[in-house]
């Protein structure tokens, strides 16, 4: 039996993949399915192919074909392809095509008054990469589709109760119980450095990051989502989904300045400084949004220190972190390689080693 610790998007992908590999599954999970106080809730997050490091713009391809593959056996739509934009000097638009052309990712590199023509609810002041792949992902929808097809393949699935310790395949909860495996997979986000494991964890940062979400001033606008990044900040944008509320409406949400907290004691309050950055660049650089907030929101990051994931066997535990704010359009692939690692099938990528 494996047993899988966290129900956010990587545990529950990992649960999803090993189920119907017809592995028998046990699910933990602290909170409800869903639950709004780790990093996967929310009814969008962006897909992009886009990356300056080749690996990711080769697992983004991958992921893409698990992505459908979810959709299909779950029949519920994940992933809506938008289009993406990334612009910049931080960015470097010009770069990144390169980095694309040599992946064979199609792409356009437009100058400011060509971007503009197509899409004149942004304000441009450079280059801009577009590439037709990118999209949104609904991550509710997500979490939910795998833990309900995990379920009916049989897994069982444990929620409101908390993990207190791990060893040697026993996995300890709250209540007294115990689910004992022959691997254990720790899918726990932001929760991972508290739980005592023994296993050498690189160095976590837990940030609590605010997201806003801006009405479209006229709603028949398709926005792609995009990335932007000059010497000041590094922003994303993309289509909100419900988190938006009643019509349509932009995530707009600073990527690299969040607040330093932990999984237990984070406050889940707003932070003013951030506010008052994004809502004074929306009325700068996107004139098509009013720039009012109709909705704010926070949620976590657990980070890195050079950004790469965690992805790694040591004895009968599977650690699966893959995060630093750039993980959730991996979800099915990285649900795949966890499984893998889990059933002797696969073998750690040396970037995602705990080791490395």
């Amino acid at each position: 039996m494996i047993a899988v610790v966290g129900a956010g998007l990587m545990g529950a992908a990992t649960a999803w993949q090993l189920a119907r590999r017809g592995h028998e599954v046990t699910l933990v999970e602290a909170h409800d399915i869903g639950h709004r106080h780790g990093s996967s809730h929310g009814s969008s997050r962006i897909f992009r192919r886009a990356y300056a490091d080749p690996l990711y713009v080769g697992l983004t391809g991958r992921a893409y074909e698990e992505w459908r593959e979810l959709e299909g056996d779950s029949a519920t739509p994940l992933l809506r392809t938008t289009g993406g934009l990334d612009l910049g000097e931080g960015r470097d638009p010009e770069a990144l095509a390169g980095v694309l052309e040599g992946a064979g990712v199609p792409y356009e590199l437009l100058g400011a008054e060509a971007a503009l023509e197509r899409w004149p609810f942004i304000r441009f002041d450079g280059a801009v990469l577009y590439h037709p792949g990118a999209g949104v992902v609904d991550a509710d929808a997500t979490v939910a589709a795998c833990v309900r097809r995990a379920g009916e393949l049989g897994a069982q699935v444990l929620t409101g109760v908390r993990v207190v310790g791990i060893k040697d395949g026993r996995v300890g909860l709250a209540d007294g119980r115990e689910v004992v495996a022959e691997t254990v997979v720790v899918a726990a986000g932001a929760w991972l450095p508290d739980l005592g494991l023994s296993v050498v964890l690189p160095e976590l940062r837990v940030t609590q990051q605010q997201v806003f979400h801006f009405r479209q001033r006229q709603p028949a606008d398709e926005w792609p989502v995009l990335v932007a990044k000059d010497a000041d900040m590094q922003v994303y944008g993309l289509p909100s989904g419900s988190d938006g509320g009643a019509g349509p409406a932009m995530k707009v949400a600073e990527h690299d300045r969040g607040t330093p907290t932990t999984a237990g004691t984070r406050t889940g309050i707003v932070d003013s400084g951030s506010r008052t950055r994004i809502t004074t660049l929306v009325e700068d650089r996107f004139p098509g949004l009013d720039p009012d907030p109709v909705a704010e929101a926070t949620c976590l990051y657990t980070t890195t220190p050079d950004e790469d994931f965690v992805l790694d066997r040591q004895g009968s535990l599977v650690i699966v972190s893959p995060c630093s704010g750039h993980g959730a359009k991996f979800t099915p692939l990285i649900g795949a390689m966890a499984a893998d690692l889990a059933t002797g099938k696969g073998v750690p990528h040396p970037r995602f080693r705990l080791g490395r």
